[in-house]
């Protein structure tokens, strides 16, 4: 069932009459973040223009596709003609080479794949190699290993950032910035909402983790137990956040049932997911209204 969490501004942050300044936070989930497209299209049809935006993991890709320009439908068709398309995937991944793609990806050991050669085969051209060419301020959540802590990323590199908030551990390889070892930022802030809270009126985060789902009798498979063990302990550190401090509008769009890796079922996602751009438009229009405007 599709979740949204709903709280007024303070009145003495947002002046009556005024325009209020909305920033948006997509959450890691790896292919349930496609839904995360839901969510850009509704913005797009609203005319609301992000003042600012954060991203953890598959949200820094769908993140950085807005914040570089990029409509929703536009990442709708991109997603939907590569990732979404099995031939297109094979392909792509083929040609990785130069020798093979074994050579190219690390390997087919766990935890060897190299997400950072992967993404420049699929990433949209719209997506710059640096922050500073994109259109609308970005702040991209990793973990660094070694340091037990989260980083914010938001100048240099924009390529490599990504790769390294959607490094998953055990399936894709660290990477490596500013010397320190990086990996998936959804493990220490699978929505990182917080960070926008300064720039803004209104905070949109969205959250794509899911959970584990079953009749509660039978066990999990070995892989299955892994990434549910992961959503488990995301949306823990998830719930003591909305505890403390939430932001102004938080979705749970219906996607739980899909695993990391289904992206070959992008068009299910999307279908599934639809549901979450008239709740973030009721949500939008409520909050205006109790403001004003």
């Amino acid at each position: 069932m599709m979740s949204t969490h709903l709280s007024l501004p303070d009145d003495d942050h947002m002046p009556q009459g005024t325009t209020p300044r909305v920033a948006v936070a997509f959450g890691g989930g790896g292919a349930r973040g496609i839904a995360h497209i839901g969510v850009i299209e509704a913005l797009d049809e609203l005319g609301i223009k992000p003042v600012a935006i954060a991203g953890s993991s598959i949200g820094a890709i769908f993140g950085a596709g807005m914040a570089a320009g990029m409509r929703g439908a536009d990442i709708r068709a991109y997603t939907l003609e590569t990732i979404g398309n099995r031939n297109v995937v094979l392909n792509r991944l083929w040609s990785l080479g130069p020798a093979s793609m074994r050579d190219v990806v690390g390997g087919f050991r766990l935890g060897h794949f190299n997400l950072e050669r992967i993404l420049d085969s699929f990433l949209p051209p719209a997506i710059p190699q640096d922050f500073s060419a994109l259109q609308i301020p970005l702040k991209i959540a990793v973990t660094d290993y070694y340091g037990q802590s989260e980083a914010i990323l938001s100048e240099g590199d924009l390529r490599s950032a990504i790769a390294a908030s959607a490094a998953i551990p055990g399936l894709f390889m660290p990477v490596r910035i500013h010397g320190r070892i990086m990996v998936d930022g959804g493990i220490f802030n699978p929505v990182p909402y917080e960070h926008l809270m300064e720039a803004c009126d209104i905070v949109i985060g969205v959250d794509v983790v899911g959970a584990p789902e079953g009749d509660g009798t039978h066990p999990p498979n070995r892989i299955d137990s892994l990434f549910g063990a992961s959503q488990l302990m995301m949306q823990s550190a998830l719930s003591l956040k909305m505890k403390l401090h939430p932001p102004h509008i938080f979705l749970r769009p219906q996607v739980n049932r899909f695993r990391v890796l289904d992206f070959l079922k992008a068009r299910e996602i999307l279908d599934e997911s639809e549901g979450v751009k008239d709740e973030l438009k009721r949500a939008i229009h409520a909050l205006f209204a109790a403001t004003g405007n």
